[in-house]
């Protein structure tokens, strides 16, 4: 039986030009695999809480002190979720700098027997730095590095890494995060097993 790929677009909302990624997956993930596929792909260190938001309906892990009802990622499919062309979810990382993502169902495919699933294929400009004040802070740090002469130019070249590059997009580095991902995966489950 062939298997079902969707191929998702994930994009960060409120920042300009667009920072996404293309994602092929299993319809059959659990949204938490999904969330590690999302991590990876986008080059966050999932260091941070997150959830999915889809009709009023919060997914993520659960948590007695949070104050809300929130349906279990690991026992929710990503197929019972987005079930058709452009259906949508809302991918939130990081509460406090308020990183909003934009899941979009592209399309739905077969799965290509030679490759490796999940894998990414397309985006556009680097990840935010983690802890970089979410999509409104993100712009003024941009300008500092961008600025020589602005005040802050320095501590945020030094803050950043000298190999940060917001414009720069690097395929082959998403996929082996998320080669690494897998081969983690394998490994606890192995263990676990």
């Amino acid at each position: 039986m062939q298997q079902t790929i969707y191929q998702l677009k994930l994009t960060l909302r409120g920042i300009r030009p667009p920072i996404w990624r293309r994602i092929e997956t299993p319809a059959t993930v659990s949204l938490f695999d999904l969330h590690r596929t999302l991590q990876a792909a986008m080059g966050w260190t999932d260091t941070h809480l997150h959830q999915y938001i889809q009709d009023g309906v919060y997914y993520g892990p659960p948590d007695r002190e949070f104050g809300q009802d929130i349906v279990s990622e690991r026992r929710t499919l990503l197929k019972d979720v987005l079930n058709r062309p452009k259906a949508r979810l809302l991918y939130e990382y990081d509460f406090g700098d308020g990183w909003e993502h934009d899941v979009i169902l592209e399309a739905i495919i077969d799965a290509d027997p030679a490759a490796k699933y999940p894998r990414v294929t397309g985006g556009r400009r680097s990840c935010p730095p983690e802890d970089s004040g979410g999509p409104y802070r993100y712009p003024e740090i941009i300008a500092a590095l961008d600025d020589a002469r602005h005040p802050e130019h320095e501590s945020m070249r030094e803050w950043v890494g000298e190999h940060f590059a917001p414009e720069r997009f690097d395929l082959v580095t998403a996929n082996d995060r998320l080669s690494r991902r897998r081969a983690s995966s394998r490994r606890d489950a192995y263990l676990a097993g």
